[in-house]
């Protein structure tokens, strides 16, 4: 008599497809942020709840969807302990991708930023199952996120009127395009960095570098960036990247940074 192995999937955040925006209206997700779906038939109630448990932890129960369904039947010995225990905040690099847990039969695709990403989700499945488990590692390489974000800003100055914080219009069309790639960017937690030249005192040009980062964080949170996703810093004259006794060096050095953390 044939039997039906535990089956557990989950499409991890990152994917936007029409029908995670149908399940964002079922269960609200935080803005710019896909829920997470889990799917699938477990043997028993302890299993669907140690799973929904580590899922609220990685990634926020508003987040989660539950399609998990119970049904009397057989899985390996373990089974749902395993199925937990590979459920690790790893899985957060993944972009539009799934885990699919079949039995003793693991896969994991979707896309990550590099290779050492893709080692470690690997690593983590395998070791938090027996080896009794089969881990298939299908993740590909995608461009990085930093990547993105520099290509973006393209080697332009975010502009401010002169002495202030206020955006120019031309700032203001530069952050539209980087609210725009931030808001696909999913989990990342971006930095941005104040720079300033080195004309005046420094402790005006280090509180001027942080208002003007500020600024920034503000404009791309009324674009529909995540606040929790934007950090701020002030560097003033600290970090030149060209020669501040020249105009040109001095407009190079006025500049805001974007870092991925």
């Amino acid at each position: 008599m044939s039997w039906r192995k535990g089956i557990l999937m989950l499409l991890c955040g990152g994917l936007i497809q029409v029908s995670f925006a149908q399940e964002a209206e079922e269960a609200p997700a935080k803005p710019s942020l896909p829920p997470v779906v889990a799917k699938g038939v477990v043997p028993d109630q302890a299993t669907r709840a140690a799973v929904l448990e580590r899922l609220h932890d990685i990634y926020g129960a508003e987040r989660v969807v539950d399609r998990i369904q119970v049904e009397a039947v057989p899985a390996p010995p373990n089974w749902g302990q395993y199925v937990a225990n590979m459920l690790s905040p790893e899985l957060k690099s993944i972009r539009g991708g799934e885990i699919n847990i079949e039995g003793q039969s693991v896969r994991i695709t979707g896309e990550v930023d590099n290779e050492a990403q893709r080692q470690r989700v690997a690593s983590a499945l395998s070791m938090a199952s027996s080896r009794d488990y089969t881990v298939t590692n299908s993740l590909r390489l995608g461009e990085s996120r930093q990547q993105r974000l520099d290509d973006t800003l393209a080697d332009r100055l975010i502009r401010f009127q002169s002495g202030s914080d206020r955006l120019t219009p031309d700032g203001q069309r530069i952050l539209d395009e980087m609210a725009e790639v931030m808001r696909d960017m999913g989990e990342a937690h971006v930095q941005i960095i104040g720079h300033t030249d080195n004309v005046g005192r420094r402790q005006n040009n280090v509180a001027l570098s942080y208002a003007r980062a500020d600024a920034v964080r503000r404009y791309l949170i009324e674009q529909g960036v995540r606040e929790d996703a934007l950090g701020v810093v002030g560097k003033g004259p600290d970090e030149p990247v060209a020669d501040n006794a020249t105009p040109e060096g001095r407009a190079r050095n006025r500049r805001i940074e974007f870092r991925i953390l």
